[in-house]
Formats: structure tokens, C-alpha cells, sequence
């Protein structure tokens, strides 16, 4: 039994119903990359499995470690072990990373994290993901560059260590080292922690990075295509044109 399991996922907001009988399963330790063109649905299921509001599941069902998390809150799917990165995570000015941390870390936790453990975990965090120590000290994300807020949340995923880390377009306007750190460090995470991620983008480049097992088209709210890596190849080839005329998916 996967670890994340999508089962005939129906989701609409407002009036539209965007995805369309989604299927997929992931558990710790495999990369996922989930691509599609704009529009196919790809944001809606990130949101969708973490618990937004704005989206409703109109038919399906999503299991986490075996419990029916559908209906859940986005808290609780963070405390059994998701995590998702945003595509444009928002500043908190007052709070220090480490602080942000400290208390994210808490919140999964029955007794509070110890002052020397804390200092120890993030000690070897930011040593295995080549972070500065002193950007623990900055406001989060208050001033960041793009590539230092997603720095800062590769730096969450490796203090909260999730089962299933869910990466929404976190390529997302970064430049090419931006783009490296990032993937290095999801890599870094896979390797370490056993970490499962599904990485959703539009564009193959993270991909030159940082390896998936499993590779997942997504049209017009539904999955057409699996395979492996030859998948991302083949889009770089092709493009989505010649996906969408094969599966009769409409432009």
C-alpha cells in the first residue's frame, strides 16, 4: 500500500470542475514528477491534497499512511507527515527562520523540541543542505530572493522530515543555481531521509537535477501519460502537442 493514495479524484471551484478522475499512488522514498501544460490541473492538486479551502472534492477519495484524509484539516495532513512547498510562499516579518522552525516542529510534536536538539538538528540541516547559518536569523522570507524562499523551504522540509513532500512549481522563476540548490537539495533529503516528493512543474529543467522514478502527464484534469524518465526526454522533444492528439485531449 503507497503511502499517498489519489483515487478517482474529482475537484471543482466555484463553477468548474477541474480535475477530472485523478489517480495516482506515492509512498517515501520515490520521486514523482507530475507535468502537464498551464491550466491542466497541476496547482489544483497540490492544493487540493493539502487541504485548501477554495476546493471542493466532489467525488474520490485521499488516503495518507491508510486513513481517509479527504475531508481533513490542512494541519492535520501536515502533523501525519505532508508537507507541501509553495509556489510563492508568503513573508512573515518578526519571525526569525529558526523561530518559524522551532514552532512548526512543535506543532507535530507532543513535548516541545529541547533548546540543545533543536541546535543540533538545525546544526546538521543546514550543514547537509550548504545553508549559511545566519540566514536562520533572517525574517521569513521577508526580503528574500526567489531562490532564497525556496531555500527556506527546503530548510522546512529537512527540519519537519515528512513522509511526502508535494513541490508546487517550486522551479518557478528561479534562476539556474536557484534552480541547482533547490534540486540538490531535494536529492540530498531523498538520500538521506527517504523522503517521497512529488514534483509538479511545467518546464523539464528541475528535472535535469533531480531524477524521478515515475513521471505523470496531466491534461484537462486528468492523468493521460505515465512512464518513467524517458517521459521528460520525450516532452523535450515533442513538446505536449503530439501527447494531446494522441490521448484526443482538447487544446
Amino acid at each position: 500500500m503507497a503511502d499517498l493514495e489519489i483515487k478517482n479524484l474529482h475537484v471543482r471551484t466555484e463553477d468548474r470542475e477541474i480535475l477530472r478522475g485523478v489517480d495516482l499512488n506515492i509512498s517515501r522514498g520515490e520521486i514523482h514528477a507530475l507535468m502537464g501544460p498551464n491550466g491542466s490541473g497541476k496547482s489544483t492538486l497540490a492544493n487540493t491534497l493539502l487541504g485548501h479551502p477554495s476546493y471542493e472534492v466532489t467525488e474520490g477519495e485521499i488516503f495518507f499512511k491508510g486513513e481517509n484524509i479527504t475531508e481533513s484539516e490542512p494541519h492535520e495532513r501536515a502533523k501525519a507527515g505532508l508537507f507541501l512547498a509553495f509556489q510563492y510562499p508568503v513573508a512573515i516579518p518578526g519571525v526569525s527562520v529558526a523561530n518559524f522552525l522551532r514552532m512548526a516542529i512543535n506543532a507535530k510534536r507532543e513535548e516541545p523540541i529541547g533548546v540543545k536538539e533543536f541546535r543540533e538538528h538545525l546544526k546538521h540541516a543546514v550543514e547537509l543542505l550548504d545553508v549559511d547559518r545566519a540566514f536562520t536569523s533572517r525574517h521569513l522570507n521577508d526580503g528574500f530572493s526567489g531562490g532564497e524562499k525556496k531555500r527556506a523551504e527546503i530548510l522546512q522540509m529537512a527540519m519537519l522530515s515528512p513522509d511526502v513532500a508535494i513541490l508546487d512549481e517550486t522551479d518557478s522563476g528561479l534562476d539556474i543555481d536557484a534552480l541547482r540548490t533547490v534540486a540538490e537539495g531535494v536529492q540530498k533529503l531523498h538520500d538521506e531521509q527517504g523522503l517521497g516528493a512529488l514534483i509538479i512543474t511545467h518546464y523539464q529543467r528541475i528535472l535535469h537535477y533531480v531524477k524521478p522514478q515515475f513521471v505523470h502527464i496531466l491534461m484537462d484534469g486528468r492523468i493521460v501519460l505515465e512512464g518513467g524518465v524517458e517521459l521528460v526526454e520525450r516532452l523535450e522533444r515533442e513538446g505536449y502537442d503530439q501527447i494531446r492528439q494522441e490521448h484526443g485531449v482538447g487544446v
